[in-house]
């Protein structure tokens, strides 16, 4: 069984506990709030998977050890949002919008400590071919953050697998870096998260990668097609796929854009497991109706070999943007937005809780199912 405290713990944990966490920059302090209220709770994810900030979060998790996990975290979101002063606020949206999109505009001129700094010579300025001409941003101090809290030692031969997506610029081909198969380090994270034009790509062993957002902004498959035993995931998304207002600015239409890009993928690929997970067991139950002297057929055994899964508990817990945040939401890294981020994330966990009787149902039942259990 996965490690936890069993005082705290609320649910029956099966061997495999994923935590997969999708990309978006700035909201990626929601995933700590998750992260924070799990362990809280003694649920310590085995696994961790993702794609671009999800990356960066999961190698500061997957990298340190537990009791310093928190703490690896924190010293990393403080970091990212220690250049942005804190205005008081005005009460109503209008004015925390401005403020809101007055930090991003500061972060687009400036950049963010710890993680990436303007180039001073524009791409277009630059040679071609040249680190200059390829990316607006330069992305060595994520690489000296990423150095400075990772046990890169610990990361790769440790308790916890690591998965990290990228795609080979190239090819096009969508690829996870996985500790199973290969030693990680911080180019593999910086590759995850490398999103174009922005920020630069990502050499390693000769190929160039950007980040994996650009084909999937999910993780999920990579956990499921390697999935060997009955598994509880926590999938966290930090865009929702739906959005009852209609955009009534060109904050707002960009800002529901983004939405649409970086979840109706997620949103399809889980369908899409669900579907294929109904049919297995459909083919299961007719299998159990064929009479025994088919049993060592060829094909029936093909079939039962295909159809064989193990159970999965799919729980969502997706970040809701406040009518606030536009556009800018990705890269606004305010220390008060990034809190209450963080608290939102710590929000969604308590709110799950409430009803874990009916994922522990689940799990003990051995079936498999999508939870998404946080009010809207």
């Amino acid at each position: 069984m996965a490690e936890a405290d069993p005082a705290a713990r609320l649910l029956p944990l099966p061997d495999q506990v994923a935590l997969v966490l999708q990309g978006g920059g700035a909201l990626g302090s929601f995933q700590v709030g998750v992260f924070e209220a799990l362990e809280e709770r003694g649920i310590a994810p085995n696994w961790l998977a993702g794609i671009s900030i999800g990356a960066v979060n999961a190698a500061l998790i997957a990298g340190n050890p537990p009791g310093k996990r928190m703490a690896a975290l924190e010293a990393f979101w403080e970091e990212t949002s220690s250049s942005l002063p804190s205005f008081p606020l005005m009460t109503g949206d209008n004015s925390r919008e401005w403020l809101h999109e007055w930090s991003a505009a500061v972060v687009a001129t400036t950049g963010v400590p710890g993680m990436f700094g303007p180039r001073w010579l524009s791409p277009f300025l630059a040679m071609n071919g040249s680190c200059e001409a390829l990316s607006f941003y330069d992305t060595a101090p994520l690489k000296n953050t990423l150095d400075k809290l990772v046990d890169w030692d610990l990361l790769n031969a440790g308790p916890v697998r690591l998965s990290v997506g990228a795609v080979e610029i190239e090819s096009g081909n969508f690829c996870f870096f996985d500790t199973t198969r290969e030693r990680i380090d911080a180019r593999h994270i910086m590759a995850s998260g490398a999103l174009p034009p922005g920020l630069p790509p990502v050499e390693i062993d000769g190929k160039y990668w950007w980040d994996g957002g650009l084909v999937s902004n999910t993780p999920l498959t990579h956990i499921l097609d390697n999935q060997e035993e009955d598994m509880l995931v926590f999938q966290v998304d930090l865009f929702s796929a739906s959005n009852p207002s209609r955009p009534r600015t060109i904050s707002d239409v960009v800002a529901r854009a983004k939405e649409i890009q970086f979840s109706s993928r997620t949103r399809q690929v889980s369908d899409m497991i669900l579907k294929l997970r109904r049919e297995r067991e459909a083919i299961r139950n007719v299998l159990k109706k064929l009479p025994p002297a088919m049993k060592d057929d060829p094909d029936v055994a093909k079939l039962d070999a295909l159809a064989n899964e193990r159970a999965l508990s799919l729980v969502q817990l997706i970040y809701r943007a406040n009518a606030w945040e536009g556009g800018a939401r990705d890269y606004e890294f305010s220390a008060r937005t990034m809190r209450e981020h963080w608290a939102a994330g710590r929000v969604a966990v308590t709110e799950t809780m409430t009803k874990s009787s009916v994922l522990a149902r689940n799990i003990l039942d051995g079936k498999t199912a999508a939870f998404d259990l946080v009010p809207r």
